[in-house]
């Protein structure tokens, strides 16, 4: 029974993401949907946010199943019991770091193979960070990820916005408490010597 691990930080889901998971659930009879915890780079959603929004994307998919992970790829890939990592490659930019991440998994792990699957054409493009800066400057992206995935990306970014907001707002009372308190002490300066 093939088993494969999908690993990723899915920040957010997106289109391509899914163009990957359906195919290699047509391959192989069980993928294992592996959300990273913690990877090194600003994230969008939190784990459980990220999690949720890939569960709900390929709810239709039986043989696919999504979990969380944090630590080595190549251990959590052992711990599900994975035989393979499915990797999704666009252009040659993609190609060099996957084969330098396939050469450190292999070294690590030489018992788990890596199979990657070209993204399809209209996929070439797309990438999670990619998707995230064009929406924080005001892109359509509703055909690049699934519809809950946008309503979750503009609902994130109200709130960032409030937040945002906020602490320019705090940073501004800030200022200002800040110059009132230097006029005072500079007016109590100029009574004391006159």
């Amino acid at each position: 029974m093939a088993r494969v691990l999908y690993p990723g930080s899915f920040d957010p889901v997106t289109h391509g993401h899914l163009d990957i998971i359906s195919r290699a659930a047509a391959l192989f009879d069980t993928v294992v949907i592996g959300v990273y915890d913690a990877p090194p780079k600003h994230l969008l959603f939190t784990t459980d946010e990220r999690t949720g929004m890939v569960e709900q994307a390929v709810k239709h998919l039986p043989n696919v199943e999504v979990k969380p992970y944090v630590g080595l790829t190549v251990e959590f890939a052992r711990k599900v019991g994975a035989q393979a990592l499915v990797r999704g490659l666009r252009m040659s930019s993609d190609f060099e770091r996957e084969f330098e991440m396939a050469m450190m998994n292999k070294n690590l792990a030489p018992d788990i193979e890596l199979v990657s699957l070209m993204a399809s054409l209209e996929y070439q493009f797309l990438s999670s960070s990619l998707v995230k800066e064009v929406f924080s400057l005001g892109g359509y992206i509703d055909n690049l990820v699934p519809k809950h995935v946008s309503a979750a990306m503009k609902k994130k970014l109200r709130v960032v916005k409030e937040v945002g907001s906020l602490e320019k707002r705090s940073a501004q009372e800030t200022l200002r408490e800040r110059e009132k308190l230097i006029n005072e002490s500079a007016r109590e300066s100029a009574r004391k010597k006159g």
